[in-house]
């Protein structure tokens, strides 16, 4: 993992940050070298600057100019300024200089340290790298998520996890921290595509953690006429028969009947079903902590009837990115 650039907020609290953004020497320290630092955003004025906490006496500005970098197959939105305060921002120090009051100005950039992070960390991606982001906001067709000092990559609804959700809010809610595998880049626009289902272990490898005879917790996920999907982990379901009274979302208990790798299926007996919806859980990675890359995986297990499985080109994702 490049630590330099890193999804918003992971740099905040390293005793490094600290030093840097605390003093004015630690700022002129890092307006010389070109270091990328984080701030909370306080504030927003109506011209759309940022206000960035600093250290005593300093006055963090990013302005609007600086707040944000633009795509080009879409003009930014006032909101992803406005969106920023109360959170963390990545920045680099443009120039330091006094008021008339006598407070230190510190005249700050997000654009440039998101514009390095392009150049030198996301033009440097290939399909299959596994990479640390964190969950921005969700809409019905996927989550938006920063993958390097406020980058943000969309990982669809799809991509997501095996088991099928009506909404990723089933799945993430805003400012979690999660891992990634690049998925594939836009050409024209230099947008980065990332997915997450691979990392959440292998059909073989979510069913190894369950036996026939158990009664266990789930989340049902679909009900249809033939009979009732129930989530068991993200990346592993199993089917129930129809039982009046059932929601999508709510919680069961249910009976492992039957476990068939060769077509893999779990055949579940629904025995109770709570009101209480369930709420979203961290995920849970199959991946070590050290796995940066990822060739091929393979969900479906050895002698089954069907192969599923996701290749990741080797395909490097370099290129003259937009800037």
């Amino acid at each position: 993992m490049n630590q330099k650039y890193l999804p918003e907020g992971l740099l905040l609290q390293t005793p490094e940050n600290k030093d840097y953004t605390e003093s004015l020497q630690g700022l002129e320290k890092a307006m010389q070298t070109g270091r990328t630092l984080e701030g909370i955003a306080l504030s927003c004025d109506g011209a759309l600057c940022l206000t960035v906490k600093l250290g005593s006496g300093i006055k963090g500005i990013i302005p609007r100019e600086e707040a944000t970098l633009p795509f080009p197959d879409r003009k930014e939105k006032d909101i992803a300024i406005i969106s920023r305060v109360g959170k963390p921002v990545c920045f680099k120090v443009l120039s330091l200089k006094k008021d008339p009051c006598g407070t230190v100005i510190a005249l700050l950039s997000r654009k440039a340290a998101q514009e390095e992070c392009r150049r030198k960390f996301l033009s440097q991606l290939a399909p299959g790298d596994v990479i640390p982001a964190r969950v921005t906001h969700t809409e019905p067709f996927g989550a938006f998520v920063d993958i390097g000092c406020g980058v943000v990559s969309l990982l669809s609804i799809d991509c997501i996890s095996v088991s099928r959700i009506s909404h990723p809010r089933e799945r993430f809610s805003s400012g979690d921290y999660i891992r990634v595998a690049v998925k594939s880049c836009d050409p024209k626009t230099g947008r980065i595509y990332v997915t997450h289902k691979e990392l959440l272990g292998s059909w073989q490898e979510n069913a190894a953690l369950f036996e026939t005879g158990q009664t266990v917790t789930g989340i049902i996920r679909s009900i249809e006429e033939y009979g009732i999907f129930v989530e068991l982990t993200p990346n592993l379901a199993g089917l129930a028969e129809y039982k009046e009274g059932t929601m999508v979302g709510q919680r069961a208990a249910v009976f492992i009947k039957n476990i068939i790798p060769e077509r893999m299926k779990i055949k579940l007996v629904l025995i109770d079903c709570y009101k209480e919806p369930a709420r979203p859980e961290a995920p849970v990675y199959f991946l070590p902590e050290e796995c940066r890359h990822i060739d091929r995986f393979l969900y479906s297990p050895a002698g089954c009837e069907k192969t599923v499985q996701t290749l990741f080109t080797q395909t490097p994702l370099a290129r003259p990115l937009p800037v």
